[in-house]
């Protein structure tokens, strides 16, 4: 299939009910088709080839969305761009990809006028929701264009987004991920998370649609449900949204959940009894945050694990194997990251490729139909992460005697201190599970006499107090010397990405500089 037959899927499902929703808007699936379908139109009028590039810097919005789906209808790709990006990030981003269209929100005008003069390979600006002197509103550069859908060859292999990267390393690199590896993603998840016929999904899209939420919102369109679309990030808001709107699913970042947690009496207060789905992911969680909040919303916490150049499509573990005989999951079991899926094969490598045996830790590598095809214009990387056709996540990890996946941690991550190897996630969910630390990041830093010395970095929660001693002494008593950290500073806030994931080179920085080597 390709991309945009999954939203025409839900729309021959579901033609008159409502696709989506924003703020006190309703949008049925016969008026989104008919946008997408101008909207494909008036890129084909072009005279634009398959696979053009083309960006929507906007919030959370239906019809910024919906430019995405014309982009599909024309087998053109989506370059997503993170409204909370820099400017300068966005200008890489567009020009390093070739974007030729760009759509985009009044509200980012000013941004968009800053780096016209960076992007000589932009021919068609478009403003979503206003006419410009220099750009022509959406609603006059397709109001003569047809609301039928347009005849278009695609093979599964086109490409159908370049996507960004977390540049958490450096400058992002550009994904390219085709109708395959989307249609793959979308069969799984529907495999992993069924709803029965008579009982369509509720989505609500609280993190950004340009990352994770936009993705998860297709195998709910394809079933002909509704996607809520929430455009402040704030608690609140989410929370309302759930009762309002009686959504049956949701993905959230561990870190918001955390602020969800906090809120005192939270399960009183709120009705979460439409949610069957609670979806977290993108970063480690910590074991005893993911009790609290299994005993705070109920058995209905799932976990996916994916990377952008695999998307959302690793490994799962759905609610039911968060728990075990009735009871909350042994910590061993809540630690993984769930099971392969079934349309991917996940195998642990070591440095020279051969394949590892349950228990034994090494790199996570992975094959199948979710793969990226590879780096945008960028060979050299795409022949060094995929090898004889497995993925190498560069996440490090093992698979236990049942055959679930356990991520240790990021390859790059990993601290080697007097000669041992040290992996931060195991030290980080030792921390987690103080009760007074929000959240904390391990890191290497210079040492003299080791190389590197284990140091965490730790965010307190509120009106929360601990000393470094004690936190040290706790690791020290689970872990051994070796492991614990042999300092620890307090931070009001960890540097995070737009999409909720601790920046540890941002951390690294301040104690690397001058130390000679690069971070």
């Amino acid at each position: 299939m390709g991309i945009i037959d999954f939203f025409d899927r839900g729309w021959r499902i579901n033609p008159e009910g409502v696709a989506y929703i924003q703020d006190d808007q309703r949008f049925t699936f016969d008026e989104v088709r008919a946008l997408s379908c101008k909207i494909a139109n008036a890129l084909l009028a072009q005279r634009l080839p398959k696979e053009t590039k083309g960006a929507i810097w906007a919030s959370n919005d239906v019809t910024a969305w919906t430019c995405a789906l014309g982009l599909w209808r024309a087998n053109m790709c989506w370059i997503p761009v993170g409204a909370r990006n820099s400017i300068e990030e966005n200008g890489y981003i567009l020009d390093a990809f070739d974007c030729e269209v760009l759509f985009f929100q009044k509200a980012f005008a000013a941004a968009v006028e800053a780096l016209r003069p960076q992007l000589p390979k932009v021919r068609f600006w478009i403003c979503l929701d206003g006419e410009l002197a220099d750009a022509p509103s959406l609603e006059s550069w397709i109001k003569d264009h047809p609301v039928t859908a347009p005849q278009v060859d695609y093979a599964l292999d086109d490409v159908v987004a370049v996507s960004p990267t977390g540049g958490t390393t450096g400058k992002p690199k550009g994904v390219m991920n085709t109708h395959r590896s989307v249609q793959t993603f979308v069969a799984q998840f529907m495999a992993n998370f069924p709803y029965s016929a008579d009982s369509p999904p509720v989505n609500l899209a609280a993190a950004p649609m340009t990352h994770t939420a936009g993705t998860l919102s297709l195998p709910c369109t394809a079933r002909g449900g509704t996607v809520v679309i929430v455009t402040s990030p704030e608690p609140a808001t989410l929370l309302a949204a759930i009762a309002q709107h009686k959504v049956t699913e949701l993905f959230l970042p561990p870190t918001v959940i955390y602020r969800l947690l906090d809120i005192p009496g939270l399960s009183e207060k709120v009705d979460f009894s439409s949610l069957r789905y609670f979806l977290y992911g993108a970063a480690p969680m910590s074991v005893e945050k993911l009790k609290e909040a299994i005993a705070t919303f109920g058995p209905i916490m799932a976990e996916a694990y994916g990377q952008t150049e695999a998307p959302a499509g690793i490994s799962s573990m759905p609610p039911d194997e968060h728990l075990r005989n009735g009871e909350i999951a042994p910590d061993d079991q809540l630690s993984s990251v769930g099971r392969p899926n079934i349309l991917t094969r996940v195998e642990i490598m070591d440095d020279n490729g051969r394949i590892l045996g349950p228990g034994e830790s090494g790199e996570i590598c992975v094959r199948g139909d979710i793969v990226m095809k590879g780096y945008y214009k960028d060979p050299e990387k795409t022949a060094e992460t995929i090898v004889d056709g497995w993925l190498h996540t560069g996440d490090i990890g093992f698979i236990d005697k049942r055959g679930y996946l356990h991520i240790t941690d990021r390859k790059k991550d990993m601290i080697i201190t007097g000669g041992f190897n040290v992996y931060p996630s195991e030290v980080e969910q030792l921390l987690w599970s103080h009760p007074a630390v929000q959240d904390c990041a391990v890191i290497g830093v210079p040492d003299e006499q080791w190389g590197e010395a284990v140091k965490a970095v730790v965010e307190l929660n509120r009106g929360q107090a601990v000393q470094a001693d004690e936190l040290i002494a706790l690791c020290k008593s689970k872990l051994g010397s070796v492991k614990a950290p042999k300092s620890i500073d307090f931070i009001d806030a960890l540097p995070r990405s737009p999409v909720g994931k601790v920046l540890k080179k941002d951390l690294r920085v301040r104690y690397w500089e001058g130390a000679g080597r690069q971070i």
